[in-house]
This record gives C-alpha cells, sequence and structure tokens, in this order.
C-alpha cells in the first residue's frame, strides 16, 4: 500500500509523533546554528557552519519525508527537546553556546543511535537514522573543537567551558527524563518500539 493510498487510521501515529519531534529538534538546531553564523566569523567556522546548517536542514527534510512516506503529515511540536531546553536556560556567550550545542549534538547522537539499535525499527527509518547519525559524529567533533579552542583564548575559559557543559549535562538530563516518560505513556498501549536488540 502506497503511503497515499494510506487511511489516516492507517498511519502509526505515535511513530509520526515521534518523527515530528525529531524534525522539531533538527529544524530548531538549524535555526540556532544560523543565527550562531554572525558571532563566529572567521573563515573556518564560517565553511563548517554552513556546511552544519546544510546537514541540519536535510536531517528536517528527511524527517519530514519519512513522515509523508508512512501517510503522516508533518506537524509543529510545541514542547520538544530545544523548546524545553530554552525553557530552562539562555546562554550568556559564546562559550555558553558552543557547550550547549555540544550537549544538543551529544544528545541526538545517542538518540539517534539507540532508536536504530531497537528490533523493531523499519529499514527505511533504520536509513535515515544511520544517515543522521553518522553527520552528528562530525558535528559533535568541530563544534566541541571550536569550544575547546574559544575556551583557551578566554580568561579563565577553560573553567567556564566545563562549568557550561556540567551545567547543561544536568539540564539536559531533566528534559530528556521528561520526554522518556512523554514517550513511554505515547507508547504504552502496546508498541514494541522500545524492545532492543
Amino acid at each position: 500500500m502506497s503511503a497515499a493510498s494510506k487511511t489516516k487510521t492507517d498511519v502509526d501515529q505515535r511513530l509520526v509523533l515521534l518523527f515530528n519531534y525529531y524534525r522539531d529538534a533538527e529544524l530548531r538546531g538549524a535555526n540556532l546554528l544560523y543565527r550562531l553564523m554572525s558571532h563566529l566569523d572567521d573563515a573556518d567556522s564560517q565553511v563548517k557552519l554552513s556546511l552544519h546548517l546544510a546537514e541540519e536542514t536535510r536531517h528536517a527534510w528527511l524527517w519530514t519525508k519519512r513522515i509523508s512516506d508512512l501517510g503522516g503529515v508533518p506537524g509543529k511540536v510545541g514542547d520538544g527537546y530545544q523548546t524545553r531546553i530554552g525553557l530552562r536556560v539562555i546562554p550568556r556567550n559564546l562559550i555558553d553556546i558552543l557547550a550547549l550545542t555540544v550537549i544538543v549534538e551529544e544528545r541526538s547522537f545517542q538518540r539517534y543511535t539507540e532508536h536504530a539499535a531497537r528490533t523493531d525499527v523499519d529499514p527505511e527509518t533504520r536509513k535515515v537514522l544511520e544517515q543522521v547519525s553518522t553527520d552528528e559524529k562530525w558535528h559533535i567533533s568541530w563544534i566541541r573543537a571550536k569550544l575547546e579552542d574559544l575556551a583557551k583564548q578566554t580568561e579563565d575559559g577553560i573553567e567556564k567551558m566545563n562549568e557550561a557543559l556540567e551545567r547543561y549535562r544536568e539540564i539536559d538530563a531533566q528534559v530528556y527524563a521528561e520526554l522518556q516518560e512523554k514517550e513511554r505513556q505515547v507508547f504504552a498501549n502496546g508498541s514494541s518500539l522500545h524492545e532492543t536488540a
């Protein structure tokens, strides 16, 4: 049955919701990177930010396409990961922004790789998860290197960087726990989405 011929009842709306959360995180990440371009004006950062931004928007497209291919509808998410993070913290300087970006990218990588390891993931979804996970590794690497470089150039920068990373890891853990609980509730009616290999 093609996606176009599926009825609303044929579509697993729980997966559509989950993939909309993934899509939302990628779109909001792209927005942050776009804004970051005005703060990192060296040539190397501009090149890497441009590629990173392109990949984040491609990830959002991959999730949009996956949702559509399943017969679902891409939609807005009002309480996604990045929105919840933003309710708890506003980065005040470049070290904070980069530290938060590292933590967010690490969470994305962990989330996607955990999801891909589940036994009940269809091949098309697994392909998307693997594609975005590959990109996330590079995102973490280059942002972390830029953060460390900037911290070394700033008075007390290493200490500020480590404090920011620790603070944002704590916030990330709280937000992720909330979202995991919400996901458990959504999938509580018999789905095997949480079974792992």
